[in-house]
């Protein structure tokens, strides 16, 4: 009896070193792939800049930039991803598919347009994103005011009151290099302050914006992780 099964056992033992080295030998190949791809992935040019709008205002708009996706900007997602324009030559800025504006910005920059009303045509307000330095082992949270009325904002943390950007301008931003931590937030303007935020679980390299919306008097914090369009040819 012993002897008849041994083959058997074995066999399987086999089938079953077989299958767990052919998946070793798929997961090595797919991450290989996955490497590869990257590697090879389409680059956009030296001097190549990044911008994207974020929409504060109350109404939820159609935006386009240069040539990157239609998105629908406004409310809980004011921020568009940023779009690859060419640093140092003109771009359109489109809304509702039509042309608002033509824009230029310096080769290697990032830069974040902030749409605001004047009279009856739209405007935008040009915020310098691009960092100096990057630590890769922390995040980086970028608060922006953008309320109206709101000449100095701050950040706390929630509900210790602790300040993580102080008195920033309206239509200007702060940002920071912080290590991945858990923590809500809450946006202030003089006395009136937004509900508490809690921050998304954080990696090492995430880049956070932290819009303030709103009003003075009714200001609202909006988080939204920073994205960039994929580069095609």
């Amino acid at each position: 009896m012993f002897l008849s099964l041994f083959p058997s056992s074995l066999s399987c033992i086999l089938q079953g070193a077989v299958a767990v080295l052919s998946l070793v030998v798929v997961s090595c190949a797919s991450a290989q792939e996955g490497a590869l791809s990257q590697l090879y992935a389409p680059r956009p040019p030296a001097g190549a800049s990044y911008v994207r709008v974020v929409n504060p205002l109350p109404t939820v708009l159609a935006v386009r930039v240069a040539k990157g996706p239609v998105q629908r900007l406004g409310g809980k997602a004011p921020s568009g991803s940023y779009a690859i324009v060419p640093g140092g030559q003109r771009f359109a800025v489109l809304i509702d598919g039509k042309e608002v504006a033509r824009m230029e910005v310096r080769p290697d920059s990032f830069s974040t347009l902030a749409l605001r009303r004047d009279a009856s045509a739209y405007a935008f307000t040009v915020i310098d994103d691009t960092a100096d330095t990057e630590d890769a082992l922390k995040a980086e949270l970028r608060f922006y005011n953008l309320a109206a009325g709101c000449g100095a904002a701050n950040l706390l943390l929630s509900p210790a009151g602790t300040p993580v950007f102080s008195a920033v301008a309206s239509s200007a931003s702060a940002a920071r290099s912080v290590n991945p931590v858990r923590a809500a937030l809450v946006g202030q303007c003089g006395d009136a302050k937004t509900a508490p935020q809690p921050l998304p679980q954080l990696e090492p390299g995430d880049h956070l914006s932290l819009f303030l919306t709103g009003s003075a008097t009714a200001p609202q914090l909006v988080i939204q992780p920073s994205r960039t369009d994929p580069f095609t040819r």
